[in-house]
């Protein structure tokens, strides 16, 4: 028993000096950059700014927002890829990584090789709002007013590539529908032109159009899942509303370089999930009608796999390509 419990001890003792133990054990140590690949405002701000908030609560260090817009999310991206994989660099992006594999003929990072999943942060319903001038009040009249005023009607997006871009893509497939696309640096600008009344619409995430919903300043017509969000539950799905088989989700995650320590990984990993367990948290990401996240990153790389392969066949449908 006696050198059982040697053994145990010394096993013990050696895991605590191996490196990776002890420079998780030391993470973080200095602040840590979180690169959001839009411009203040949007979405993926929506959450990531609150995470950090909750994240440098909790592990004693500042985590702050860079945000880095532009080319549909790619530009952050390829910063985050190349930073230093020392575990004081993440990204925090969202579904349009996913899409930008297959809508870009050639990106400047490779989406599997060059960034580590980390976790799923929140996943949320795009809404198709429109500017109060817009003169339809349901998906049904959106259609018929864009088959009868063909090309008349703008929608805004994040930036080419983007779920805001593929989604309402979609729809002009599934509708036989014709509609201009604008594409923004990011969601908040395309937001900020919308309420101005510059664009007609957008298919947006939850996260930046539930403020100006209840503020009346957009009208929802229908969000793009397959049941209805429960912060909004008088609205309906687009599927609902006349067009079946629609669906769309917006979702947001961490991503890490390439080779940064697993330990730090999980240790982060871990702190996100007791982070959205918390009840400010829960209220937060419901006042958006999303849900949260928090799995492995084992299970993230598989949820990462998947939507590339369900992207590319929107992209193939639309016949979206970006060179």
């Amino acid at each position: 028993m006696n050198r059982f419990v040697m053994r145990a001890l010394a096993a013990a003792f050696a895991l605590l000096l191996s490196p990776g133990f002890v420079y998780a054990q030391a993470w973080p140590n200095k602040p840590v950059k979180l690169v959001v690949p839009f411009p203040a405002g949007g979405g993926t701000d929506a959450f990531a700014r609150p995470l950090a908030a909750a994240l440098s609560q909790a592990l004693g260090q500042s985590f702050f927002i860079d945000n880095r817009g532009g080319a549909g999310g790619t530009i952050g991206a390829e910063i985050a890829a190349k930073s230093p994989n020392d575990g004081y660099t993440f990204l925090v992006g969202a579904v349009h990584h996913t899409i930008a594999v297959s809508v870009y003929s050639k990106l400047p990072y490779d989406l599997e090789r060059d960034l580590m999943p980390v976790t799923l942060v929140a996943v949320v319903p795009n809404v198709v709002v429109v500017h109060p001038k817009v003169p339809v009040n349901s998906i049904t009249e959106l259609v018929a007013y864009a088959k009868a005023n063909p090309n008349k009607l703008n929608f805004s997006s994040a930036g080419n590539g983007t779920s805001h871009h593929l989604a309402p893509e979609l729809f002009k497939t599934m509708t036989g529908t014709q509609m201009n696309h604008i594409p923004y640096k990011g969601a908040g600008p395309a937001m900020q032109d919308l309420l101005a009344g510059q664009v007609d619409l957008m298919f947006d995430g939850m996260g930046s159009s539930a403020p100006q919903i209840r503020g009346g300043k957009l009208r929802p017509l229908a969000v793009t899942t397959t049941t209805r969000s429960p912060a909004f539950p008088d609205v309906p799905t687009v599927q609902e509303a006349g067009v079946p088989g629609y669906e769309v989700t917006t979702w947001y995650g961490l991503w890490a370089p390439a080779g940064t320590p697993p330990d730090i990984v999980n240790k982060l990993q871990a702190e996100v999930t007791k982070a959205l367990l918390k009840q400010d948290m829960k209220e937060i990401w419901a006042a958006q009608g999303a849900s949260s996240g928090g799995n492995t990153p084992e299970q993230f790389t598989v949820f990462i796999r998947n939507e590339v392969v369900k992207w590319a066949k929107v992209v193939k449908d639309s016949g979206a390509r970006i060179d």
